[in-house]
């Protein structure tokens, strides 16, 4: 552009007088100048926005996806055995979530920056998910013996997990996050164990016992409930307690992902790739369709 200029401008000097030359100069340039702040508007602009977003959004998410692939390689390289892995869950379900779950819950300030419109919206699209997908399993899965499953693969989300690290990566600390645990995470394993153990052989009055008495147990809703004392009275941790509570609390994630990537059998994954791929299509696309837009207008401007 600029080497362009410089010829139009040579050879316009040739054939005007020095003071006409000035007066067209500064009406030729402002006319140019108009012409780049359109096309840096129209053509610039868009794109540096988009570069922006790609970025951001590379920035949120690649480090969460290295740690899957990463638990994957390992697994293939033969440096993660079932065992461990098999261990390394039940560390993460047992004591690092729930201290995750308890840290956030209890350090947030969800008595001042509590949002019912959007702790409800959060409590109630999880159980039309449950519910709206459970019926139709009942209806369309021929093989009834795989519907606890199809349900909790359809509707459930790693809100705990994959929730947590996408939130603290794309917005950092927000009282949005802990809101949407404590509203959705112990639906998610209520439904979870109701449906898993309902549906699963010899259901009946024992089954339903058993799902209680696991709900009970569950060292995630006991995580989340032992948090909101603390949060309410805005309980401060001496120093040694917030310490240690933080390094085993950052522990979660990234053994939760690398175990993620661990335990991924594309093999298994084969065998059912009808319901596999439809539980998939529901989950990433069906309803995001149906609740993001709901979202996006029902509960816009929520608090942070």
């Amino acid at each position: 552009m600029s080497f362009i200029r410089f010829v139009h401008w040579y050879d316009f000097s040739k054939e005007y007088h020095p003071r006409v030359l000035y007066h067209l100069n500064l009406d030729l340039a402002r006319k140019i100048g108009m012409f780049e702040l359109f096309f840096f508007i129209c053509y610039n602009l868009p794109r540096r926005i988009l570069m922006n977003d790609f970025i951001f959004s590379l920035n949120s998410t690649v480090p969460i996806f290295f740690m899957i692939f990463l638990g994957w390689f390992l697994k293939e390289k033969g440096w993660f055995n079932e065992n461990f892995v098999n261990t390394a869950n039940k560390f993460v379900f047992n004591a690092a979530l729930p201290a995750l779950l308890f840290r956030d819950i209890s350090g947030a300030p969800l008595k001042q920056a509590f949002d019912l419109k959007y702790f409800l919206f959060c409590m109630i699209v999880t159980t039309l998910m449950f519910s709206g997908i459970w019926i139709l399993a009942e209806i369309f899965l021929k093989d009834k013996s795989m519907t606890g499953a199809f349900v909790q693969a359809s509707f459930r989300g790693s809100a705990a997990i994959l929730g947590i690290a996408f939130i603290e990566n794309i917005y950092g600390h927000s009282t949005m996050g802990p809101l949407m645990i404590v509203a959705s995470v112990p639906l998610y394993n209520i439904f979870s164990v109701i449906v898993l153990t309902v549906r699963g052989p010899g259901s009946g009055t024992g089954s339903i016992k058993s799902a209680l008495i696991n709900i009970a147990k569950n060292p995630i809703i006991l995580g989340i409930l032992a948090g909101l004392p603390f949060s309410y009275l805005a309980v401060d941790f001496p120093p040694v307690i917030d310490k240690c509570l933080n390094q085993l609390s950052v522990t979660a994630t990234p053994v939760a992902l690398l175990c993620v990537g661990a335990g991924f059998e594309g093999a298994k994954a084969l065998k059912k790739i009808r319901p596999t791929m439809a539980a998939a299509v529901i989950k990433l696309f069906i309803l995001p369709l149906i609740f993001l837009p709901l979202a996006v207008f029902s509960v816009s401007g929520t608090k942070d």
